[in-house]
């Protein structure tokens, strides 16, 4: 099955809700409960201190996950870099993507961006995978310029995957917005979704002075952001 990692903020009470668990019960899932560590504090000492009480809360978190449905394991990290962290236990998970967490109930519908670069087909494999035979719709949206042009492609993109899915056997509606930023504009269209499942796009000046994409799109959105991960995960976890 597909894996998806899950990060926690183990120490500071961060949970998931039922919602999530329920929509990752078709993915393996990987929890990842990490501790972001002050300047200077050793990982060793944070371990000793810690190690027991983070523990307990991750077993009770991953046996959650695997009574909604798929297989589930855990990772404890202590880190100063959250972002570090992730890529390297997604890599060496194999995890096809990531969470960003999120309150949720049931997922009816999920709005999936397709703007900018992002790797279209691994973002709608990942979405057939999840979805399954479930009865969960999904909303394809895309945000381009006010040319004739642009928007003429930008329709093609929606039509060619809208198709891609609906092989799949899923219910699939598109949105295009033409003339309006990409982030405004999706932030816009999340109202009526209860869960976005998004492309990692490459590190970018705008990300840089910003914040990640990802991060800018759960920040403003109440529900979780699913990220599917540019790079192809290693087929043999280390």
């Amino acid at each position: 099955m597909t894996r998806v990692l899950v990060p926690i903020r183990i120490l500071e009470g961060e949970s998931v809700s039922f919602g999530l668990m329920d929509l990752l019960g078709t993915m393996d899932v990987t929890v990842l409960g990490y501790h972001v560590l002050p300047e200077q504090t050793p990982p060793d000492q944070a371990r000793l201190q810690y190690e027991d009480r983070a523990t307990e809360a991750l077993e009770d978190v991953t046996q959650e996950f695997r009574a909604a449905g798929g297989d589930a394991d855990y990772r404890l990290v202590f880190t100063a870099d959250r972002a570090q962290t992730i890529d390297r236990v997604a890599t060496e998970t194999g995890a096809r993507a990531y969470v960003v967490t999120g309150a949720t109930g049931t997922v009816d519908r999920l709005l999936v961006p397709l703007s900018g670069d992002v790797a279209v087909a691994r973002i709608l494999s990942f979405v057939a995978a999840l979805v399954g035979d479930r009865d969960i719709g999904v909303t394809l949206f895309l945000a381009t310029g006010a040319g004739e042009a642009e928007a003429g492609e930008g329709r093609n993109v929606l039509d060619e995957a809208a198709a891609t899915l609906r092989d799949r056997g899923l219910d699939v509606r598109t949105e295009l917005v033409t003339g309006v930023g990409p982030f405004e504009a999706l932030i816009d269209a999340v109202a009526g979704h209860d869960a976005v499942v998004m492309g990692e796009q490459a590190p970018s000046l705008r990300s840089m002075l910003f914040g990640e994409a990802t991060d800018r799109v759960a920040a403003e959105s109440v529900g979780p952001v699913l990220v599917v991960r540019r790079e192809e995960p290693s087929e043999e976890p280390t």
